[in-house]
């Protein structure tokens, strides 16, 4: 009989039916155990439940000098020692310190009592150590070794509960990795050193279009310095493959080391004509680094050689997102610095015979294909009073051009060097009527700063045999032009003219929209210049043309945003609760870490009152399985504040919608631990938060296999919401537009531009990692 009320009193604690029949062997165990769990009663005065239980057992089984049972056994009925970290190091302190009395102020520092370890302690350690080990687990997915992430977090936070550790770590791994693959499952096998070494050197591969993969080093630096890139050094242009080498070349370039003294010199050079997008983000990156990596200097240079579409708003926004970047141009030029050289070099080059005054129309000389010119051989003093003609405003626009003799890789025929435009320029006026073509310029202009790589991309290299023929036909030195593939991304739309047609439909505000990929669009939103330029690290400088998915931008924005955005607390649809046994007279002011995984980072003060506000989606009436939330029967956690809160009345309007609710409250380490915390505010300011979806709702919404009606036919509706009555805590009240904050459970924000004094706007920059198990 004793036999059975043992058993039956074993598996109460917890233990299994064999585990508990296996323990009734041995006498001395059975016995501790029995003592324990009678004393456990005593303290507890009801059942003891099966957390304390298996804490008992592992006590019992572990402790060898029993004059101590009863002390341990007191600190754990009281849950002072509610962990197995917390037993393990209280049967090691005893061990040591075999001698009475037992100091217990030095016992509870030792083993954590006191010491309250929070859900989101353990969310942000488990977060650190995946992103320390993230390259790994890309690459080694479930074959990775999980343990080491839950020593770390353990390592962090001593006294945590080790399930919640390993609970987080599945959680957090399922986001990052998905579902397990069939791959996923096969045996593990040995990974080379040399495979190791490369996953800590660089991050997973990204696949490009055209199906090949660039490994990506993490530093953008490292993939620019020295001879990462296989190009020529400075004076060594004529190294290269496809560099024309003339009887001049080589006194050209030692003239040119002479000005240059060796150094790296490369140029950003954007057309003032619309706003810079995320493909630019690539080029600024490439120029500036490239020559910040090699100890080098990069001009800002303008092309403004089309006054047509140039405006002054472009000028300054260009300059300004060079600037947000966290670029310095060595100096900023214009194209039309050297419009008089520009213009002695074209009619050198027509007493050279090497180019000519034409008449054919413009419709004529589109194509590769096109019949020469009727005027390609006429006398070259003919074209130069023509020329002088055209400078002087004797022909009408598209009535004359000047063409250049030769045949480009891509079988285009004569380009066209000066066309006539009617069109005063911004900073020349009306001095000029005639205006250089890109095909034209762009390699002088190189040439007259000295450049020494000229990066472009792709699509000029159908260009690079005007480029060195043309500072060869004049005997000047010829820069060497290095091309590298575009970036895009996936859902979205970068051509001026198209983004100019989705702000003419009012499909977006402006160029700063937060749904475009413009760069000021992306500032707008809260994206920081440091995440845009970790991106384009990753995305590495490849030949191939690269269009990324958005949400690997997003993930470089969220490891910029989780440490460098503080906390605050914000509720978009909110519930009033109201606690009826508030536990002091007036609010209390609580302390909220502005980053919880690093409280050196400092505290900001938020009210705490009878009355809070919690989002409407934290509370269940009639709860489905697995909500972990507020409901009846169970209370939950408000974060930061220490106490749990416990539903008691439902008050609910005319329509029998829920209105408020009343509820109690107690110290969280007054009872048992709730299954969930919950973000909340008090006597919050009253906000504006618009919310960002993506603006297309197809992977290429310019490709007309995807999308038959074009691009404007496949706007997603949704892409805004707004909320126009969100709550906010007072933490926030002195942001400043572009600010960025954390907002616990939502996502990372920034203050909009549209703020003004007593409404704050907030942008959703991108929100929280998934989580999966959130219900």
């Amino acid at each position: 009989m004793a036999a059975l009320d043992s058993l039956s009193l074993f598996t109460s604690l917890g233990l299994s039916e064999q585990k508990a029949r296996e323990t009734l062997k041995n006498s001395a165990l059975s016995a501790q155990l029995r003592e324990a769990a009678t004393q456990a009663q005593q303290t507890l005065g009801s059942t003891i439940d099966k957390a304390t239980g298996i804490l008992l057992y592992g006590l019992a089984s572990r402790l060898r000098d029993t004059r101590r049972l009863s002390f341990l056994v007191s600190y754990i009925a009281s849950k002072k020692i509610h962990t197995e970290p917390q037993l393990s190091a209280a049967l090691e302190y005893v061990r040591s310190h075999p001698l009475d009395p037992i100091d217990t102020v030095d016992f509870e520092r030792e083993c954590g009592v006191g010491v309250i370890v929070t859900p989101e302690q353990i969310e942000e350690a488990v977060e650190a150590a995946i992103n320390r080990h993230r390259p790994q687990l890309l690459v080694e997915r479930y074959h990775f070794n999980m343990g080491l992430l839950m020593g770390e977090a353990r390592a962090v936070l001593k006294w945590a509960d080790g399930k919640m550790i390993k609970n987080e770590v599945d959680m957090q791994v399922l986001h990052l990795l998905g579902p397990k693959l069939e791959a996923d499952l096969e045996k593990k096998f040995k990974v080379a050193k040399a495979r190791l070494e490369e996953t800590d050197r660089r991050t997973a591969k990204d696949v490009v279009e055209n199906g090949e993969t660039a490994d990506q080093t993490l530093s953008l630096m490292e993939q620019l310095r020295g001879e990462a890139l296989k190009f020529h050094k400075p004076g060594e242009n004529y190294k290269t493959p496809g560099y024309v080498v003339t009887p001049h070349t080589m006194n050209l370039l030692k003239q040119h080391l002479e000005i240059t003294g060796g150094q790296v010199r490369t140029r950003f050079p954007p057309e003032p004509n619309g706003i810079l997008h995320i493909g630019h983000a690539k080029a600024i990156n490439f120029n500036f680094g490239y020559a910040k990596a090699n100890n080098g200097i990069c001009f800002l240079r303008f092309d403004d050689t089309n006054p047509e579409k140039e405006e002054a708003k472009f000028f300054t926004a260009i300059c300004d997102m060079v600037a947000w970047l966290g670029y310095t141009p060595y100096k900023v030029t214009y194209a039309s610095d050297y419009f008089d050289q520009l213009y002695a070099w074209a009619v050198e080059l027509i007493r050279r015979g090497l180019a000519y005054v034409c008449h054919q129309r413009g419709e004529e000389l589109k194509g590769h294909n096109t019949l020469p010119s009727p005027w390609r051989d006429r006398p070259m003093e003919e074209s130069l009073l023509l020329f002088e003609a055209m400078r002087k405003g004797k022909f009408s626009e598209g009535e004359a051009t000047l063409r250049m003799k030769l045949v480009m890789e891509d079988g285009k025929m004569d380009p066209v060097a000066y066309r006539v435009k009617y069109t005063p320029h911004h900073r020349t006026g009306d001095k000029w009527c005639i205006y250089p073509t890109y095909d034209y310029t762009h390699c002088l202009c190189d040439s007259i700063e000295h450049i020494t790589h000229s990066l472009c991309t792709k699509e000029f290299q159908a260009r690079r045999s005007s480029y060195f023929w043309l500072c060869n036909a004049l005997d000047v030195y010829c820069p060497v032009q290095w091309e590298y593939g575009r970036l895009n991304l996936h859902y979205a739309v970068v051509p001026k003219r198209k983004i100019l047609q989705l702000v003419a439909t009012g499909a977006v505000r402006d160029w700063d929209d937060p749904r475009l990929f413009t760069l000021t669009a992306l500032r707008r939103r809260g994206f920081p210049p440091e995440a845009i330029n970790n991106f384009c690290a990753r995305v590495g400088v490849t030949v191939a043309q690269t269009t990324m998915e958005p949400h690997l931008l997003e993930a470089c924005v969220r490891d910029v945003l989780n440490d460098t955005a503080p906390r605050a607390m914000a509720v978009l649809e909110s519930l009033r609760v109201i606690i009826t046994n508030f536990p002091a007279a007036k609010s209390l002011d609580i302390q909220v870490p502005n980053f919880p995984a690093d409280e050196t980072k400092g505290f900001h003060q938020v009210p705490f009152a009878p009355i809070v506000f919690i989002e409407r989606t934290d509370f269940k009436e009639e709860p489905e399985p697995g909500f972990k939330r507020l409901a009846w029967g169970q209370p939950v956690g408000l974060r930061h504040t220490g106490y749990v809160i416990e539903l008691q009345h439902v008050v609910k309007g005319p329509s029998g919608c829920v209105e408020s609710l009343e509820v109690t409250c107690r110290r969280a380490d007054a009872g048992e631990k709730p299954k969930a915390f919950i973000h909340w505010v008090s006597q919050p300011l009253m906000c504006e938060v618009r919310l960002y979806e993506r603006l297309f709702q197809h992977k290429n919404p310019e490709d007309p296999t995807e999308v038959p009606g074009g691009f404007l036919s496949d706007l997603n509706l949704a892409s805004l919401h707004v909320v126009d009555a969100a709550l906010v805590d007072c933490s926030v009240a002195l942001a400043k537009p572009f600010d960025k904050f954390q907002f616990e459970r939502l996502g990372y924000f920034s203050v909009d531009p549209d703020s003004h004094q007593g409404k704050l706007v907030f942008n959703r920059t991108v929100t929280l990692k998934e989580d999966p198990g959130k219900v």
